[in-house]
């Protein structure tokens, strides 16, 4: 298949070149960047040498139009645009946020542009996605946080083990999710031995995303007060989630639960009892490594969930859902062990 990057020059554009560079049926046959046209693929990322002295084309439709599908990752409210123009025989992914939400105030609330609707979402692991990702042409890749609080939260709310009015989560973030343009706070003196929370107050914009999915999945309505972190690290996150438990449940019962839930999944790993999630075990994949407890001194559940925001929270999540829409085996090119 041939298949095109738009905002190849940006983090997640860049990680996506380096595993599609190595993947046997994707043939990378377009890789534009805006402002970047014109320069060489590796004046960007000087690790894909591999791409020797190709550049960067100019974004159009008639380049987008010759691919068999696209990956799209640009800034929030740009794909939008490109997408009301691409041939409908090309099949897409699109790694921003525009078409996640079904809620068009929630769109408004977050994001404060119009909305232009709701694709499939793209996040497989969750009870019945498969279908529908193998089934569609278009895709809205999940967020990175919201891929970690999701997974992390879906076996509990899926089975009612806690109280859904209430999750509480907080997690951290490497600086790459924040996006490649300069600002103050994230360049090194700035960033290196700090940390701090932002958009503090339930005011991130994967709030919505991450009720919407964790509702369906309810049948009512799921609330969560999410505290985000920017943390002194380029890549990875590590979400907590904490909630009230509804019955009298052990640490061994959910974590059994836990396992029985993602029993098929290829890329989420429920760890053993007293292993926790670090970051640095999923670098470079597609891996979700999670960990769940019963603190009984306030009988609450709590789960640590690990994952690479440029892998599973982005990249290696788009190729995973391309790889569907495609007939392929959900792992194909995936299979990268880690690098702690």
């Amino acid at each position: 298949m041939n298949i095109g990057v738009v905002g190849a020059s940006g983090y997640a554009g860049g990680e996506l070149l380096r595993l599609l560079s190595e993947h046997p049926k994707f043939n990378l046959t377009y890789i534009s960047a805006g402002t970047n046209a014109g320069e060489e693929i590796t004046s960007i990322h000087p690790h894909l040498l591999q791409f020797g002295n190709r550049k960067f084309e100019e974004t159009s439709i008639a380049g987008i139009n010759k691919c068999d599908l696209v990956f799209l990752a640009l800034p929030h409210g740009q794909s939008a645009v490109l997408i009301a123009e691409i041939s409908e025989k090309v099949k897409v992914v699109d790694l921003g946020a525009d078409f996640r939400l079904s809620n068009e105030k929630s769109w408004e609330k977050y994001y404060g542009a119009p909305y232009a609707g709701q694709l499939t979402y793209g996040l497989p692991e969750i009870a019945g996605n498969i279908e529908l990702i193998t089934s569609s042409k278009r895709i809205a890749n999940p967020g990175c946080y919201a891929t970690a609080i999701i997974l992390g939260s879906a076996p509990a709310i899926a089975q009612k083990l806690i109280d859904s009015s209430d999750l509480v989560v907080v997690a951290a973030s490497g600086t790459t999710g924040a996006g490649r343009n300069a600002k103050v706070n994230l360049i090194g003196s700035e960033v290196m031995n700090n940390l701090v929370s932002y958009k503090f107050g339930g005011a991130h914009q994967h709030t919505p995303e991450i009720e919407e999915n964790l509702s369906k999945l309810n049948g009512t309505d799921v609330k969560i007060s999410f505290t985000p972190i920017l943390a002194p690290m380029p890549r990875g996150i590590l979400a907590t989630v904490t909630a009230k438990l509804s019955n009298s449940l052990t640490t061994e019962d959910i974590h059994a639960i836990y396992e029985e839930y993602f029993a098929d999944s290829l890329f989420v790993h429920v760890l053993p009892i007293g292993t926790m999630p670090q970051t640095s075990a999923t670098l470079g994949t597609n891996k979700v490594l999670i960990q769940v407890a019963v603190d009984s001194h306030t009988n609450r559940f709590v789960a640590s969930i690990a994952i690479d925001n440029l892998g599973k929270g982005a990249a290696g999540q788009a190729i995973q859902n391309a790889n569907l829409m495609s007939g392929y085996a959900q792992d194909l090119g995936l299979n990268q062990a880690g690098v702690k």
